[in-house]
């Protein structure tokens, strides 16, 4: 189907663009109006996606929809509660997405290769969460687990079950990630701290600390590569 539009240009609805040309040639604006699906009285669907778009922040495009609430969404004439969630609906498959790429043995053999593989997964979070990730002697990911969300002082309570989880999957060595919700990466003094903590409780169980990363947005820091550890 196509629409008319008031000058008398005629336009090809995002749903029949998709269907015809697919998803590489169309626009943020008409992806998202496929997921709107409906406008409301002098707005079409397409008029919505570039107003969500707006409230984004152009700077941040679609990234914005991870930092939207349900609620911010519904300010938006035309966007209502259903709409609203599919939205946000949207933004977790993408992140989910995101955390399926980790295969359970993918080798994660420098601190590139851990924040390409857990960089999506983490950025966008909005509270700073910590994940250990147990690896084999081949750098072989076994598993990972969150071990907190919150302030990272709360994390070296938990060495004794980082490396007691460990010792139970077999592990070699461990990778500690958490990410920074402001976007930076660079380490604080507690970061730091905790770090050195760890490494002695490392070195204690015998179970080596191989790096710890920080994720920010689109930017990493290793503070093995970095000298800290």
């Amino acid at each position: 189907m196509h629409r008319t539009k008031q000058n008398g240009t005629v336009q090809m609805l995002p749903c029949e663009k998709y269907l015809q040309y697919g998803a590489e040639g169309m626009s943020d604006e008409e992806l998202l109006a496929i997921i709107i699906r409906t406008g409301t009285e002098g707005k079409d669907a397409l008029t919505l996606a570039c107003h969500v778009l707006d409230l984004c922040g152009r700077d941040k495009g679609l990234l914005g929809l991870f930092h939207l609430t349900v609620r911010q969404l519904c300010q938006i004439e035309g966007i209502g509660k259903v709409k609203a969630v599919k939205l946000k609906a949207v933004a977790e498959l993408s992140r989910r997405m995101a955390g399926a790429r980790i295969a359970k043995d993918v080798c994660l053999n420098s601190p590139a290769a851990v924040a390409d593989a857990y960089m999506e997964r983490m950025r966008h979070l909005e509270q700073e969460v910590c994940i250990t990730v147990y690896l084999d002697s081949a750098d072989h990911r076994i598993e990972d687990r969150v071990l907190s969300k919150g302030s990272m002082n709360a994390t070296v309570i938990c060495a004794k079950e980082i490396f007691r989880q460990a010792l139970l999957l077999n592990a070699a060595s461990v990778i500690l990630l958490h990410n920074h919700p402001s976007g930076n990466p660079a380490p604080s003094e507690d970061d730091i701290k905790t770090t050195k903590k760890l490494i002695l409780a490392a070195e204690f169980m015998d179970v080596q600390l191989l790096d710890h990363i920080i994720i920010g947005d689109g930017r990493y820091y290793s503070l093995r590569k970095e000298g800290m550890l």
